[in-house]
């Protein structure tokens, strides 16, 4: 019996190279992608409030939005 992989992102969803981002924040699918995590991770951050330093999501309209200048701060690439 053969197991699928389990793919940690949709299929076929690309997103533009961080340093292209001007947007202040980013949805749950693209921060995830953006630090190497399924997003339920980030969903599971939010409601316990575990995020790492400099992560807080804002909540809009019953979801979650992600700065990315938190992001760019949790990876280490320059603003």
């Amino acid at each position: 019996m053969q197991t699928a992989a389990i793919e940690p992102h949709p299929v076929g969803v690309q997103f533009p190279p961080l340093e292209h981002v001007t947007s202040p924040t980013v949805d749950t699918s693209a921060a995830a992608y953006y630090l190497n995590r399924r997003p339920q991770t980030l969903r599971g951050w939010a409601c316990t409030e575990t995020w790492p330093a400099g992560l807080r999501p804002v909540r809009l309209n019953g979801r979650l939005a992600w700065p990315v200048a938190g992001i760019r701060a949790v990876l280490g690439v320059p603003a």
